[in-house]
């Protein structure tokens, strides 16, 4: 058996050329919230020296002189294709971990031929959804994300390190800050110990690393020799806390706006606790502001804790516009704002109070399921409470947005002939 890593390649940029094929081949880059900075580049767009992570305002010129095509993010669009590509891997796995919106860890049934068997794979994703991804194979997770990095220069986009009986002339190719699980910190001491790159940790003596490094390091360690000791995790981890904050498309001095802000994340939050099943009592409302004399931003946060958990967004709204009724403060410009939620608990530990009788209750979880419902099918805010405004000025700036050709009914793609 063997582990697979499958790596979408420049992930938002190839969502956005599946429905836009002229981009192939022209430098691309996407923004952040707020067209801030670039969070995904074209190889076109690397080659030229556009950094990840570069403030957009400092690229412009650049942009410019050689005609970057420039796209504002659509993270409702990368999520629904994220979905789809995960659906097809999941597929022809035996298991498969979702590790983030671009990448999947797959655990691959017995082959004869491994190296054409993710040939295949790879050849379905880009059939099926469009999407071009890199495949490495490894005995283990780790050498698995190393296989995954030399698959990437590979012309055919897949690398089988178990095809080789002895994997040390790749390893040393590694960088040790760049082996999955050694951080910066741990980095910083191993060089001190004349260890640059994984062919040199793996073989550290393991009692040395145990203690200096934790049960993760020595984890590494045996993971690089070929021993499996990071299963796949299935199940995603239940959050502990959720936190929705943005920053403001423009400068709000008005509390309504700010009110209409932090009812939508608000509203947001709570989709995201009713989806995990979980309810909470303690909420958590900030707001950022500058203060142009001395040219410093400034954080104000107040807390405020529901009389009963749970999960139901007007509970959560009312409590968050109470919050910033508190904070508010006339003259002041603000920036960016945000909720957070702490102190989840399974939706069935919940605990009556006097003040809220079970039918109360079971009316609300019938009105979060409706909207949530009408919300997954005809997209975010289809119905939303008046709290969180109509026109939302404040809202996010995306200029250079395009369509959410998947899971707008109002944007899908037209083929005029």
């Amino acid at each position: 058996m063997r582990f697979a890593l499958v790596d979408c390649n420049n992930f938002f940029v190839s969502c956005e050329r599946v429905f836009n094929p002229k981009l192939i081949g022209k430098p691309v880059v996407v923004l952040s919230s707020n067209d801030a900075c670039v969070i995904a580049r074209s190889n076109e767009a690397k080659a030229l020296g556009i950094a990840m992570g570069a403030p957009a305002f400092e690229c412009e010129q650049i942009f410019k002189k050689h005609n970057v095509i420039v796209y504002s993010s659509n993270f409702a669009l990368y999520g629904d294709m994220s979905a789809r590509v995960m659906q097809v891997l999941s597929q022809y796995a035996t298991d498969i971990e979702i590790y983030s919106v671009d990448e999947a860890f797959l655990f691959l049934p017995k082959q004869q031929n491994y190296t054409q068997y993710i040939q295949y794979i790879r050849k379905q994703v880009k059939q099926k959804t469009g999407i071009p991804v890199s495949i490495g194979i490894g005995l283990t997770k780790t050498l698995a994300k190393v296989a995954n990095k030399f698959a990437k220069k590979s012309a055919d986009g897949v690398f089988d390190l178990t095809a080789f009986e002895n994997n040390d002339q790749f390893l040393e190719q590694i960088e040790i800050q760049d082996v999955w699980g050694i951080g910066y910190r741990y980095a910083k001491l191993l060089k001190s110990k004349k260890i640059f790159n994984a062919k040199n940790f793996k073989y550290m003596d393991e009692r040395w690393v145990r203690k200096n490094m934790t049960i993760n390091g020595l984890r590494t360690l045996q993971e690089l020799n070929g021993i499996s000791c990071i299963s796949l995790n299935n199940a995603p981890a239940t959050k502990k806390s959720i936190t929705v904050s943005r920053s403001f498309g423009k400068n709000v001095t008005n509390i309504n706006e700010l009110k209409e802000a932090v009812s939508t994340y608000a509203n947001i939050a709570c989709e995201k606790l009713r989806a995990q099943k979980s309810i909470a009592s303690n909420i958590s409302i900030f707001v950022c502001f500058r203060n142009y004399q001395d040219n410093d931003r400034y954080y104000k946060f107040l807390n405020y804790t529901l009389p009963i958990a749970s999960n139901y967004t007007p509970d959560f709204i009312k409590a968050a516009t109470g919050c910033v009724e508190k904070i508010f403060r006339q003259g002041i410009i603000y920036k960016k704002a945000g909720i957070i939620i702490n102190d989840l608990i399974p939706h069935d530990f919940i605990q009556m109070h006097t003040s809220h009788a079970l039918a109360d209750i079971e009316k609300q979880n019938k009105i979060s399921n409706i909207f949530d419902k009408i919300n997954k099918k005809w997209g975010r805010d289809s119905v939303s409470y008046a709290s969180a405004g109509i026109d939302k000025l404040w809202k996010v700036k995306r200029l250079k947005k395009s369509d959410c050709y998947t899971t707008s009914w109002s944007e899908i793609l037209t083929i005029r002939i």
